[in-house]
């Protein structure tokens, strides 16, 4: 009859498609590089000013949801533009939709990451 949705055939191979959709995603998206650079400078801040160990979960989840964000940001960019590479309003909105998400996500997390890190500089500054 109809095609029915079947899961991958083990755990190791649909490891492998998101490992190499990671690995496409960091070769592709030069925002997704970026970000991924800015990470790794907040991850060593954050291990030099010794956080505590639930600052460390929230910027965890903080980073997490701008790569999030900016993954799914270009997964609605490729989809759309595999629909129809024309001008349409639609497909228009839904690029800026999910652009603006990734800019919500990294506003949030220079807000958050501003509180998050202010004690421990006036800390450091305080000696």
């Amino acid at each position: 009859m109809g095609s029915t949705f079947r899961t991958p055939q083990s755990i190791l191979k649909s490891q492998k498609h998101a490992i190499e959709g990671v690995i496409s995603i960091v070769k592709n998206e030069r925002n997704f590089r970026i970000q991924l650079v800015v990470a790794v400078l907040v991850i060593v801040f954050a291990y030099l000013l010794k956080i505590s160990h639930s600052d460390w979960i929230a910027v965890g989840f903080l980073i997490a949801l701008v790569l999030i964000s900016e993954a799914f940001n270009s997964v609605i960019e490729a989809v759309c533009d595999t629909v129809s590479e024309e001008y349409r309003v639609n497909i228009k909105y839904a690029k800026d939709v999910s652009a603006g998400a990734v800019l919500v996500s990294a506003i949030l997390s220079v807000i958050l990451g501003l509180i998050i890190f202010m004690p421990y500089l006036l800390k450091l500054i305080n000696l």
